[in-house]
Parts: C-alpha cells; sequence; structure tokens
C-alpha cells in the first residue's frame, strides 16, 4: 500500500492482533480488533499484527460465552467476513469507527494468507460450512457480518444454523447478479474467469493479477468524486485484490459469488438483520434490496446516499453509525 489511509489516524489507536485456527484442515488467519473480552482464553494461536497498526492485548471469548452481547467487560463481539478478491483489510475504514465493538476478522479461505480448504471445491457449500466452524472455534454467540460476497456467506451459515443474536449485510447480494443492470458485465466477467483458468497456468493466472483489469474494476465501483479518496480506493485494490491464493480457487469463489443471492436464505433467518444496502449500487439496484429487506421475518434496512458497492471505503462511518444503533452500542468517551 502506498497511498495513506484517510482513516490511518483512527486505525491506529485501535488495538489489533494476528492469530490462527485450524478450521477445515487448514489454518484460518484472522485479526481481532479493538476491546479484549474481561475473561476467556485465545482460541488460536496470536502474534502481532503486520498492518502497522499497533497490537493490542484482546484474547478470544471463553467456551461458554456469549460473545455478541456486551457488557463493559465484555464488549460486543462481531465476527466480519469480507467480499469477494478482498481480505480483511477491506473492512477497516468500517472498524475505524466501531472502537467500542471487538471485531474479528478472518481471511476467507483461498484469500490473504488464509490458504485453500484441502480437498475442496470452494462453493457456497464449503464456505459457509468453515463460517460454521471458524465462529465456533473463535467466538461462539458472536453477532455475524458479511460484506458484498461475504453477504451470501453469511446468510448460508446462519440459515444453515450458525448460532448469532444479530445478522448484519453490508451492500448484500439482493438479486442475481447476472440478471442486474450491470449482467452484460458480469457475463463478461464470467467469460474472464473461465479464460483465466484455461489458459496455461502462468498466463492465466497473469491475466487475473492484470493491474489494468484491477483498475477498470475499481474505477467502475468507485462513486466519490474525492480525487484523494479514489486515489486510496484504487491503491487498496491495487494491493488487496489479486491476493489469492491460485486461480482454481478464484474462479471457484467468483462462480459462487454470482450463482446465489441472498434472498435465498433471508426467509429462513429468524434473527435481526440490518441491511446496509448503496442507493447506486451497480451489484443490487437499491429497489432489490428493498424488497430482500421484506424477505425476512425481522429485518431493518438502512439506505445510504450517493455510493456504491464501496460503502466499507467511501462511507465507513454511515455504516458504523447504522451498526451501532443496531447493536445498541454506547460513543465511547473521547470518540
Amino acid at each position: 500500500m502506498t497511498v495513506a489511509s484517510p482513516y490511518a489516524d483512527r486505525l491506529s489507536r485501535l488495538p489489533v492482533e494476528r492469530h490462527e485456527v485450524e478450521v477445515g484442515g487448514a489454518k484460518t488467519a484472522y485479526w481481532v480488533y479493538g476491546p479484549s473480552t474481561g475473561s476467556g482464553t485465545e482460541g488460536g494461536s496470536g502474534t502481532e499484527a503486520g498492518s502497522g497498526t499497533e497490537a493490542g492485548s484482546g484474547t478470544e471469548a471463553g467456551s461458554g460465552t456469549e460473545a455478541g452481547s456486551g457488557t463493559e467487560s465484555d464488549p460486543t463481539t462481531v465476527i466480519a467476513v469480507h467480499g469477494f478478491r478482498g481480505e480483511h483489510h477491506g473492512l477497516e475504514p468500517v472498524l475505524a469507527y466501531l472502537p467500542e465493538v471487538r471485531v474479528i476478522a478472518p481471511d476467507l479461505p483461498g484469500f490473504g494468507e488464509t490458504p485453500p480448504l484441502p480437498g475442496r471445491t470452494h462453493d457456497l457449500t464449503a464456505y459457509a460450512e468453515w463460517l460454521r466452524s471458524f465462529s465456533a472455534a473463535v467466538a461462539p454467540g458472536a453477532v455475524i457480518l458479511g460484506h458484498s460476497f461475504g453477504s451470501i456467506v453469511a446468510s448460508a451459515a446462519v440459515a444453515g444454523g450458525l448460532e448469532t443474536p444479530r445478522l448484519i449485510l453490508i451492500n448484500p447480494i439482493g438479486a442475481p447478479a447476472l440478471e442486474g443492470p450491470k449482467g452484460v458485465m458480469t457475463r463478461l466477467a464470467v467469460w474472464y474467469y473461465d479464460l483465466g483458468a484455461m489458459l496455461p497456468s502462468k498466463v492465466g493466472t497473469a491475466l487475473l493479477r492484470n493491474r489494468l483489469i484491477v483498475r477498470v474494476m475499481s474505477i467502475t465501483m468507485a462513486k466519490t468524486k474525492d480525487p484523494a479518496l479514489r486515489r486510496f480506493i484504487h491503491d487498496q485494490h491495487d494491493t488487496y485484490f489479486s491476493d489469492f491464493a491460485d486461480r482454481d480457487v478464484l474462479r471457484d469463489a467468483f462462480v459462487a459469488s454470482v450463482s446465489h443471492d441472498v434472498r435465498a436464505f433471508a426467509p429462513q433467518i429468524d434473527v435481526p438483520t440490518l441491511l446496509v444496502a448503496a442507493q447506486k449500487d451497480d451489484i443490487t439496484p437499491i429497489e432489490a434490496e428493498r424488497h430482500l429487506a421484506t424477505l425476512f421475518p425481522d429485518a431493518e434496512l438502512v439506505e445510504i446516499a450517493d455510493v456504491g458497492h464501496l460503502i466499507h471505503y467511501e462511507t465507513p462511518a454511515d455504516a458504523a453509525g447504522a451498526i451501532r444503533r443496531f447493536l445498541r452500542v454506547p460513543v465511547a468517551r473521547g470518540r
């Protein structure tokens, strides 16, 4: 990363630790942000984070503890699942505005510092099973949050039995990607990932990591007119968007992301759910998000104007405010 983050000052004051835990036959890397719990022991092995932020003394929730419900000694715990081609850094701007909340942010299998699941196709079933196992290992009873593809993974996991007091979906995928306003672009993306998988390994991988294509994707998704913020967003995508294990995992995850959406799972989710949607989202139109909210037994929809699919980069304070109200988290003194 070469462009300074506009959220760097807030992030520098947020304690963070890196940990690992074995899930599904492989080590999952995850980061714990924010205050530590008042009791319990660490579920994984902890090391200082390598992202330049000061490591804190956070520990994992102890067994038998309801991690999601916060108290002064045991803060609210949230497991945050990033989107397709991303990794845990992508959600940091939102976390910067939630210093009172303890957030556990893993890298999905096959992305960032988490290796692929051995012997598995990385489809939605595999990712949902992984999330259920990860939650049970590190923070049973935590609130579950998912962004973009992470919203599908989180919804599938909760509908499939993952126990959580509340569910939060940012930029939820609320309609079939192949049928949305950018259906033609999605079909081109399908061709792109298919081609990357069919070409000789070195050539195919280079195509999938091509910086020009990554930049086009970034420009398409960014809606802000702020040149400094646009530079930051493009730098984030340049730095992290190609941090995938191999082209097979990438194609599997892409197919999962465009073959499913949250609608299929919404009626089965009986916990209070917050949808944080963008009024200019090219992937799921706001009309589809409004319909999606009606499919949940208990859902609240918060709409953010003048932003698209990058709420986490462009309007993280608005997203964090909606999350704080939903979780009933008071603002800490001096924040």
